[in-house]
């Protein structure tokens, strides 16, 4: 699916999704957005299976949840086995998510949660028995989303049945 595939309907339904997938029914989405609420519902089917809708998950905030430390691994990896590595990465326990970087010198950022820094420590040496060099740690105090501005479109009001 390209961009131009997405249209003003689409980027609705995916900023409602953002603010609050859980609590967000299809109704109160094609209200948003001057459609119908099959008309959602099929949006919904089609950016799911078409990977622009990836999952649905839980924001959990790791310091309530008792996992005080989350740090940043700015790290760097050959550029032709960077994307192979991902799926092992993300098996290291404590890791939550990994970046591809693209400029830069580094080219991965993991982020990895634990209950204190001995709970980090061997992820970065993991990474080390993996060929990764560890660039740089960063310890995050707080992080926040917000849904994608480019996405909220306005008044929706392009039906489609």
């Amino acid at each position: 699916m390209s961009d131009q595939d997405i249209d003003d309907v689409d980027r609705a339904i995916l900023y409602a999704l953002q603010e609050d997938a859980r609590s967000m029914s299809s109704g109160d989405i094609a209200e948003r957005t001057g459609t119908s609420d099959s008309t959602v519902r099929k949006r919904i089917q089609r950016l799911e299976s078409d990977g622009v809708i990836k999952g649905y998950s839980a924001d959990v905030d790791y310091q309530q949840s008792g996992y005080q430390h989350r740090m940043l691994l700015y790290c760097t990896a050959s550029i032709t086995e960077r994307g192979d590595l991902v799926p092992e990465i993300l098996s290291i326990d404590g890791v939550v998510s990994v970046q591809e970087l693209v400029t830069g010198e580094q080219n991965l950022l993991v982020t990895a949660v634990g209950e204190s820094d001995s709970d980090i420590t061997p992820v970065a040496q993991r990474l080390l028995e993996m060929g990764i060099t560890v660039a740089d740690e960063v310890l995050v105090r707080s992080h926040e989303t917000t849904p994608f501005g480019g996405f909220d479109s306005g008044d929706g009001s392009e039906d489609e049945t």
